[in-house]
């Protein structure tokens, strides 16, 4: 074949040849318009399949192509039914669309491209609209996905209904297309700045208010990353109602044809309750140990963040620590008391932690963790730390939901491509709240944060009641709030049906109990619709009552019941907007001449940064181009698409071709680091064990050598032999390397269970100075142990303030350890401090 334009790292010519991407953000919500632009260069008709990531909670609500001059418009229909149209045109050798959402995860779409004659090119107009998640600093995230992760799919856990397509993917680098990508921003409020993980061209306003301004994208993005926005506005968050009018065609008494208000609440708390820590609680938390939490040192953060955890844990809760990949572990057979003891056995057992149990077998651990009794008076909290690369999202979800009564779940998605359905899903079916650590974000702030809710009394009893005019009734279409946290957003959809005068008013209130306290809040709103917001609010309306329509279906599988299922469908169609069994379809019906001949299917390849993550073996067989890759074969195969076998391979098969493919399983041409560093352990462990001190690990050595095997990247590169291997790292038995620790990290790492620091060298030395200059300067009167946490609390304001997310909470039990000592003479313990560590922090600060 003669090669030319774009190609796969197959050398097989990529029919994609741009993205371009326009955002509208008003107020919370962002409108996208992906346009993705396709030219066949080949002398053969093709078929371009693309399967790509979305936000999981976007409303799909627009498709279309353009082919020269002639628009189609996408219609939505039943998926089995618009997949056999679509068939059926490319058979007759017609011009067909097909975009499909995975049956899996509704973060995953297929795009079909079907019949593109040679030398023809046609446009690809996406668009979707979704709610922006509010961050711990205040800031809207708008995450645009460019990075498709493989997603192992476990065994026997369901996922091959329906037909999809297989997926390609290649290293950031490879990508063979562009993307461009724009953003206007508008708000009732100031926007103070925008900030972003990719180079940005300079913020440019677009009125003396600054309550519009336009920002782009800066020239030669390398789709190593999804591209992250984060917008501040001046004042930002006050509750407010949208009421949008309904569409003039549609009947009224449907959801499209009344009018949809859209409720943004943000609770405010007393501050007394809210400064309050409980002293009670189970805390569980479970880590994701796969492989592909080794990539950017993952496990590495995500240790150093379980030691800030169970620093700052309250004396009086209990606590246990499970991990997860292809199999589970967990440090106590049941949660145990929090103390000294059991802190330190944890903290032992985090140390050796490894990116080594091979692949994300979520769901196991999650039943076991709900089969295990709840602790009267213990109020359970779930910690879920993932690089969310799973395929049986939907079966997850649903498990966090059936117990949702028993816990809240806060769930932290970590590295690029990690699902954001399946870490909103869980925490919004948990009762607890979503973070994303992406590019160089540090985890444990955020992580600390979510720790600080869990920490809050349970909001309880929450209940909303609505006050319209006579002859207005209101259909809730938004779950019920089952979880409020100060400062977070909490959205509620509602249809409004009957007739009111335009100067009408209504009334909301929320009323909830907290601690004890029964409180509540009330919006009121005019009735009178907003202008050019368009169909927005009906479409996000639509698609949170598709999603709660799919879980009750999802729930009741098995019963005979097709009725939640008929009803999605006909929200789906009614709105416009995609749901797990619709699809949408276009077929171009002109009068141009069929096209001829066989027709070749390309597979578009879409950023993983999992493929740098394997060694590939020597041994391959000829058929495959080998790239590093981790569970995904990063070659497109050419077949003669005929008729309804391509339905054969399916989007949801793509989480099952990715688990396949896994390093743990895989029959492909690929040697994986864990199985080389298996074998070099074994090699290793007799020889080395006598040079590491009694109790020690080898785990310093073998992170060295994961290290040299990552850097052997050459796709046709033989692995060198694990003797090689351990030779030439046997300077690491002797003498392994310690990555010096964080100066923070080390010195909450000594900080007792009660909160407490002991006068020992360590502790000097991470105060930068000497046992003497320590023990000098402390005051004869005063108990050692009250001096040492006096000067650790000193040094953290007055060298860590910029850190104090991550450590307030350890510093609050420090504080209320030291008054339960009743301890003399703090003021000149505090002046004595200043003096030593060359500071000037005033004892109220410090919460003295």
């Amino acid at each position: 074949m003669n090669c030319c334009g774009l190609l796969t790292a197959q050398k097989e010519p990529v029919p994609l040849k741009s993205v371009e991407v326009e955002l509208e953000v008003r107020d919370h919500v962002a409108t996208v318009v992906s346009t993705l632009n396709y030219e066949n260069k080949e002398d053969k008709p093709l078929e371009a399949v693309f399967v790509f990531p979305l936000p999981g909670d976007a409303a799909v609500c627009h498709f279309s192509a353009t082919i020269g001059q002639t628009q189609i418009v996408a219609e939505v229909k039943e998926k089995q039914e618009a997949r056999e149209e679509y068939d059926d045109a490319l058979s007759s050798g017609q011009q067909a669309f097909l975009l499909e959402e995975s049956e899996q995860s509704p973060d995953i779409f297929s795009l079909s491209v079907g019949s593109l004659p040679p030398g023809e090119s046609a446009s690809i107009r996406l668009e979707y609209v979704t709610e922006l998640a509010v961050q711990a600093d205040d800031g809207l995230r708008f995450c645009l996905p460019a990075v498709l992760n493989p997603r192992y799919q476990p065994q026997g856990s369901g996922g091959s209904e329906g037909a999809s397509v297989q997926v390609t993917s290649v290293p950031a680098s490879l990508v063979p297309y562009s993307l461009s990508f724009s953003a206007r921003v508008s708000s009732p409020r100031p926007v103070s700045k925008v900030e972003s993980n990719c180079s940005l061209d300079p913020l440019q306003y677009l009125n003396p208010e600054q309550t519009q301004a336009t920002v782009k994208l800066a020239a030669g993005h390398k789709f190593d990353r999804d591209v992250e926005l984060l917008i501040y506005y001046k004042d930002a968050h006050q509750p407010t109602a949208v009421v949008e009018a309904g569409q003039a065609s549609a009947k009224p008494g449907t959801l499209m044809g009344d009018p949809v208000v859209m409720m943004s609440l943000y609770p405010e708390f007393p501050q007394a309750v809210m400064s309050s820590v409980a002293s009670c609680g189970e805390f569980v938390f479970l880590l994701d140990r796969s492989g592909s939490m080794g990539q950017e040192n993952r496990i590495g953060s995500a240790r150093n963040t379980l030691l800030l955890l169970l620093k700052s844990l309250p004396m009086g809760c209990y606590f246990n620590i499970y991990s997860f990949g292809s199999s589970y572990q967990h440090i106590f057979p049941k949660s145990v008391e929090y103390s000294q003891k059991t802190m330190e056995e944890a903290l032992k057992t985090v140390e050796e932690m490894g990116a080594d149990l091979g692949g994300t077998e979520i769901l196991n651990p999650l039943e076991h963790i709900y089969s295990q009794p709840c602790i009267p008076n213990q109020p359970r909290q779930l910690f879920v730390f993932t690089d969310g690369e799973v395929g049986n999202t939907k079966e997850v979800i649903s498990l966090v939901k059936k117990n949702s009564g028993s816990h809240r779940c806060f769930s932290f998605g970590i590295g690029e491509g990690a699902s954001s359905a399946l870490i909103n899903g869980l925490a919004k079916e948990g009762g607890g709240h979503a973070q994303f650590i992406t590019g160089t974000d540090r985890m444990q702030p955020k992580v600390m944060q979510s720790l600080r809710f869990a920490l809050q009394p349970a909001v309880v009893d929450i209940s909303v009641t609505w006050d319209l005019p006579k002859g207005v009734s209101v259909t809730v279409l938004s779950p019920p709030i089952t979880a409020l946290f100060q400062g977070q957003r909490s959205l509620i959809y509602a249809q409004l049906t009957g007739e009111s005068s335009k100067a009408a008013e209504g009334c909301v209130t929320v009323k909830y109990s907290l601690a004890g306290h029964p409180s509540q809040n009330q919006l009121h709103f005019s009735l009178k619709p907003a202008e050019d917001t368009g169909l927005t609010v009906h479409r996000l309306a639509a698609r949170t009552l598709i999603c709660s329509l799919e879980m009750e279906e999802k729930e009741r599988r098995g019963e005979q019941d097709e009725g939640v299922k008929k009803k999605v469908v006909e929200v789906s169609v009614q709105s416009g907007v995609s749901s797990v069994f619709t699809a949408f379809i276009a077929v171009n019906k002109g009068d141009g001449e069929a096209v001829q001949g066989p027709l070749v299917r390309r597979n578009v390849p879409t950023s993983s940064l999992k493929m740098a993550w394997s060694m590939p073996m020597a041994y391959c067989r000829p058929t495959f181009y080998c790239m590093p890759t981790y569970g995904m074969l990063s070659g497109a195969t050419s077949s003669t698409v005929s008729g309804r076998k391509r339905r054969q391979q399916s989007v949801s098969n793509y989480c099952d071709y990715s688990s396949r493919l896994d390093m743990r399983n895989s029959s492909l041409c690929s040697l994986s680091l864990d199985a080389a560093l298996s074998t070099s352990r074994a090699a290793a462990e007799p020889a080395c064990k006598s040079k590491f001190k009694s109790g020690g690990s080898t785990a310093g050595l073998f992170s060295n050598l994961r290290k040299k095997l990552g850097a052997l990247k050459k796709p046709h590169q033989m692995p060198p032999e694990p003797q090689d291997l351990l030779s030439s790292c046997n300077e690491d038995c002797t003498a392994p390397k310690q990555t010096p620790r964080d100066p923070l990290l080390q010195l909450v790492s000594l900080q007792k269970a009660s909160g407490c620091w002991v006068l020992d060298p360590a502790l000097a030395a991470s105060l930068g100075k000497t046992s003497e200059e320590v023990e000098n300067l402390k005051l004869a009167s005063v108990n050692q142990e009250v001096w040492a946490t006096i000067l650790a609390l000193i040094w953290l304001h007055g060298f860590k303030v910029d850190a104090q997310d991550e450590w307030q909470l350890l510093a609050m039990k420090a504080v209320s350890w030291l008054r339960a000592q009743n301890a003399t003479c703090v003021t000149e313990c505090v002046e004595a401090g200043n003096a030593l560590l060359g500071c000037n922090v005033q004892k109220d600060v410090l919460g003295l």
